[in-house]
């Protein structure tokens, strides 16, 4: 591997980005940690546990202080993600919020559990993370992610256990969704839109939460979730002579919620069209058939309210055992059935890079037990693929590969040993005068 001709200044810009970030650790030995655990992440180790990577940045002695920083120090990874979010060069795009599963053995990994794990696409034993990353159109960030915790791991033996503080309180996946919703529009970062798949998507809660915040989305929806055709016209209560008057207004007669997959089912064959697409510029092309109409969803109808009307998107595959999949945006009557599918696939755009996170930075990798050091993982993992992206976007760099980076990282640390053990330099250098004869 050839290392880049701007190695060195490759070198002498890591370590000014990391500087903004090195008044989250108080201590000097903290920010020494700091720096050799982003160092581990960008390394050639396979995994990115702390004893795999320590052999790479340092001797086998500083395991326990390299431990220590990451499971005990007094620091907090919130506080590491608040200014990777008001540090980032990007402040507008397409919000995407997922629940990423982490495959594990054991069942002491705090919040492992037997749940539906995406990775695995199938019920496993793993932990799984809602995270929040922003779309560009060109490059994703990882701005937030929090560990679903089930309420078996909130007994005060799991909690002693895996350090789960007491202000941490059982969570449905859609609320931690909604807490990293807020958290990142809380940075001043533009959301021009959300994206999600069934599993937020069912939850009219969060669906209310970005309508009243005036978001645009596009979340996927299951089969049978019930809508009304178009925005049914309510019919005023009639006054009653007895008892206690009614307030509530109700359908028209013959007009009744349905769920999504019934509905699609009465669309006639001309209302279906094949749309072609690609998540990405130079990306592979795609193409489905899809059909789309207004809706108004029916979650709210047992309290006689309407939310907004939407759109309903139905897609069907081309595979040989085609799927339908239904999906509800909110975005403009006016929208097209093309703008429509180019949004609700972004969702899909940044799996190639998102990967990265998984498979060459380690995002989960992390074998501790404890949920701070989890939790510090997942920051600092974040944070290291926060400077590759920011690498990506100058003009030399940005077909910067992840080999590239750990063969710099490689010299580095090679320059590293010999600095801090001047007898093995002293050996090179005598092996100079050696001649050698084959």
């Amino acid at each position: 591997m050839l290392l880049p001709a701007n190695a060195p200044a490759w070198i002498d810009r890591l370590l000014t980005w990391l500087e903004p970030f090195e008044s989250t650790f108080g201590h000097v030995a903290q920010r020494g940690a700091f720096r050799r655990y982003l160092l581990g992440l960008l390394s050639d180790s396979p995994r990115k546990s702390m004893s795999a990577m320590l052999a790479r940045v340092s001797d086998a002695g500083s395991y326990q202080a390299f431990q220590h920083f990451l499971t005990h120090a007094p620091w907090e990874a919130e506080r590491l993600w608040r200014r990777l979010r008001a540090q980032l060069p990007v402040r507008e795009g397409v919000l995407i919020l997922d629940g990423t599963g982490f495959p594990k053995q054991g069942t002491h990994s705090v919040g492992v559990a037997r749940q539906y794990c995406g990775t695995l696409g199938k019920i496993g034993n793993c932990q799984v993370a809602v995270t929040a990353a922003l779309w560009t159109g060109t490059y994703a960030w990882l701005l937030g992610a929090r560990l679903y915790l089930s309420e078996a791991w909130l007994t005060p033996a799991q909690r002693a256990i895996a350090r789960i503080p007491a202000t941490v309180r059982f969570q449905e996946k859609w609320r931690l969704a909604l807490t990293l919703v807020r958290q990142v529009r809380g940075a001043g970062i533009r959301v021009s839109a959300v994206l999600a798949d069934a599993e937020f998507g069912d939850n009219s809660t969060l669906r209310a939460y970005l309508h009243r915040a005036g978001l645009a989305y596009a979340v996927g929806v299951s089969s049978t979730v019930t809508v009304f055709r178009g925005t049914p016209q309510l019919v005023p209560p009639r006054p009653t002579r007895r008892g206690r008057p009614r307030i509530r207004p109700t359908e028209p007669a013959g007009i009744a919620p349905i769920s999504v997959q019934a509905l699609a089912a009465t669309w006639a064959t001309r209302a279906w069209r094949t749309v072609r697409w690609r998540n990405a510029a130079g990306a592979r092309q795609w193409q489905a058939r899809f059909a789309c109409a207004r809706v108004t969803p029916a979650h709210a109808w047992r309290q006689r309210r309407l939310p907004p009307e939407v759109w309903l998107l139905a897609e069907v595959d081309s595979g040989q055992t085609p799927r339908t999949k239904y999906y509800l945006v909110h975005l403009p009557a006016t929208t097209s059935l093309r703008a429509l599918v180019r949004l609700t696939h972004q969702r899909w755009a940044i799996e190639q890079q998102y990967q990265e996170l998984k498979d060459e930075l380690g995002l989960d990798h992390f074998e501790g037990r404890s949920l701070p050091g989890w939790e510090r993982h997942v920051a600092l993992t974040a944070l290291a693929y926060t400077f590759l992206q920011v690498e990506r976007q100058r003009p030399a760099s940005r077909s910067l590969t992840l080999p590239q980076v750990r063969a710099i990282i490689r010299e580095v640390l090679t320059a590293h040993f010999f600095v801090t053990r001047p007898r093995y330099l002293k050996r090179m250098l005598a092996l100079q005068s050696v001649v050698l004869r084959i």
